[in-house]
């Protein structure tokens, strides 16, 4: 089983499926999702308001970003605490994505509902897809997408190694059409990586993983999730800035 989610990769099941009375499952996925997306909202909502109040947003908006990166790290070493991480890795990304979201709201109203519903739109359009067998997570499948997600992590990497030294890799952030086709091209592999997730999930279900790798699984969809939300939040404020 081959995805590109660095929390959920080939050899997270190697490990921990053994023999159990009350292994993962599915809904069981699906429910604790759901908890730590509306952990998530919460946690947002509290920040947006925040932001909305007047506070100053450079130096908080560190902290949840640090904080959720340090426990998503932790997260992929230890899946046994996910049912400790995952919703705490909710809490500190939702509270960042409020101080983030707030901002683009500030200057392209409308936005982020506009982001919201085609993060979930998107979600379940692929959802639907793959469950009819629409789309499917062949070994090729798998491997292109894998190989998409990596480029685009080492030139997001790049970027951020010269952001150092004053420079900036152009066309990512730029409005243009190929900043925009820039955009356009990593919503589809984000999105395209929701497949992956969908199958890795079904795999681990049917092999019986513990009961906490449920909690494991559901941070890592939580993880594609946020990434689709923001690309999708940049492809829209290009859009803006080019009218």
């Amino acid at each position: 089983m081959r995805t590109s989610n660095p929390a959920l990769n080939d050899k997270t099941f190697q490990t921990t499926i053994t023999s159990t009375e009350n292994p993962m499952t599915i809904q069981g996925t699906v429910n604790k999702t759901g908890i730590c997306l509306a952990l998530l909202f919460v946690s947002a909502s509290w920040t947006w308001g925040k932001v909305a109040a007047g506070a100053q947003v450079s130096g908080a908006l560190w902290l949840p970003v640090i904080g959720a990166f340090i426990v998503a790290m932790v997260t992929c070493f230890k899946k046994e605490w996910a049912p400790v991480t995952a919703p705490l890795y909710a809490v500190m990304e939702g509270a960042a994505l409020g101080f983030i979201s707030a901002l683009f709201e500030l200057r392209f109203p409308g936005i982020v509902i506009q982001a919201v519903s085609l993060t979930f739109g998107t979600l379940a359009a692929l959802l639907m897809a793959y469950k009819s067998g629409l789309i499917r997570a062949t070994e090729n499948f798998k491997l292109g997408v894998f190989a998409a997600t990596g480029g685009i992590a080492l030139l997001y990497l790049v970027d951020i190694v010269i952001g150092f030294f004053g420079l900036r890799v152009p066309f990512i952030h730029e409005s243009g059409m190929f900043g925009i086709g820039f955009s356009v091209f990593v919503v589809v592999v984000a999105a395209l990586n929701l497949v992956l997730d969908f199958d890795f999930i079904e795999k681990g279900a049917s092999q019986g993983a513990p009961k906490y790798m449920e909690w494991y699984a559901a941070f890592g969809l939580m993880v594609t999730l946020v990434w689709l939300y923001f690309e999708i939040l940049r492809l829209l404020a290009k859009m803006r800035e080019r009218r």
